[in-house]
């Protein structure tokens, strides 16, 4: 999906005060069972088409609403995932002002994460 001038400039712009993570970090913190909460903040429709084994769904559109009813822990670590790495890296950046201090993005997004034939779950 091209995205406008703008939107990208703001992503651009959070992008060094955040944290991203790569997929081989991800598989290998799974691996080795690292604990980590996996969100899905990807709209409701997207999450109906598919979503990476363990995420739970917490739309981009509701989750700093939610957040805390979920994971009160500002500790606790969170690797958050949209389509391309764009709004997951906005969420980071809002989780961060309101006090969890170990939030990721997952680079490249569920795009990404299926463009490697990595494993994806449907309802």
């Amino acid at each position: 999906m091209k995205h406008s001038e703008a939107f990208e400039k703001l992503v651009s712009s959070i992008k060094s005060n955040i944290s991203e993570i790569s997929i081989e970090k991800l598989i290998s913190k799974r691996n080795a069972q690292e604990p980590f909460n996996l969100i899905d903040v990807r709209e409701d429709h997207e999450w109906d088409t598919g979503y990476i084994e363990g995420a739970f769904h917490l739309g981009r559109g509701i989750l700093e609403r939610d957040i805390e009813k979920h994971f009160p822990d500002p500790n606790t670590c969170l690797v958050l995932y949209c389509g391309g790495g764009y709004r997951s890296a906005l969420s980071c950046d809002s989780l961060q002002r309101m006090g969890y201090k170990n939030v990721h993005s997952l680079n490249g997004g569920f795009r990404a994460w299926s463009e490697k034939a990595l494993p994806i779950c449907r309802k």
